[in-house]
């Protein structure tokens, strides 16, 4: 019997659940409908549509310039795919800060052209009334403190948020303001591990760490740095449990070597 058979749905509460009794949370990116019903039926809990779309789909440098419109199609493709997973949709740059109204329109219809689970965005104290608003709609919301990469042009580097004093006060402060505004979860992006378990002790709701540490009650990765498809990208917290790109780069070299020799196709390939 598969885990997509044999287990219930994946919830906002069932994630509650797994936090209060010490369940890790496994969380996966996913873009399109072939590669989530692997990741689905594979067990993993929550399915992250994200706006690195940007960088492993379209070749973007920065999560910045991807659209509602294209984050909907990948959104729709992931959802007809996945039968048990929690399936989370970024709010990419520019639906949601700093007009609330917007960023409601926005989840709307995420919500409605998707049929997605949850959306995702990132901020603290500044995107809040963003945050009221979108939760006022029956709309569960995951937030995002830490790294936050649609800001990278504010901050100028993807090095580790939150060494300082003020800078981790701050971030502390912003995971309590989330959490009682109602979101059911935060993503703690790089961020020193011992921040992250003090943030994670403290709130009511699962913390999902990407480079933040073994303590928070969940671990997230995007699929094609994880897979080995991406070879660009080796921080430190990344573990590749697979070399794709050397896999499919010798299927292709293959292929072509048989279509170039006339191997391919052979008469038992043919009609």
């Amino acid at each position: 019997m598969s885990v997509e058979s044999s287990v219930r749905a994946v919830t906002t509460y069932r994630l509650m659940e797994m936090k209060q009794r010490g369940e890790k949370i496994a969380m996966l990116t996913s873009y399109d409908y072939s590669m989530a019903r692997i990741v689905d039926a594979a067990g993993v809990d929550v399915i992250l549509v994200g706006d690195s779309a940007a960088n492993v789909m379209a070749g973007y440098e920065t999560t910045v310039p991807i659209t509602l419109d294209m984050m909907i199609y990948h959104a729709r493709s992931v959802v007809r795919a996945v039968r048990r997973a929690l399936v989370v949709v970024d709010l990419p740059f520019g639906t949601y800060q700093g007009n609330s109204k917007v960023a409601l329109d926005s989840a709307v219809r995420i919500m409605k052209e998707t049929e997605a689970d949850a959306v995702k965005i990132e901020g603290g104290e500044e995107i809040l009334e963003s945050v009221h608003r979108i939760l006022s709609a029956g709309i569960p919301v995951m937030g995002h403190l830490g790294l936050t990469p649609q800001s990278i042009h504010k901050f100028g580097t993807y090095a580790v948020r939150a060494r300082d004093e003020a800078e981790a006060a701050k971030l502390v402060r912003d995971a309590h303001l989330l959490s009682e505004a109602g979101c059911f979860g935060i993503v703690l992006e790089k961020i020193p591990a011992q921040l992250a378990a003090r943030v994670t002790a403290e709130v009511p709701v699962p913390t999902i760490g990407i480079g933040a540490g073994g303590a928070c009650d969940g671990q997230v990765l995007v699929i094609h740095d994880m897979l080995g498809i991406n070879k660009g990208f080796s921080p430190r917290f990344l573990r590749r449990y697979a070399d794709l790109h050397e896999v499919m780069t010798d299927a292709v070299t293959r292929y072509v070597s048989d279509v170039k020799a006339c191997d391919f196709p052979n008469t038992e390939e043919q009609y």
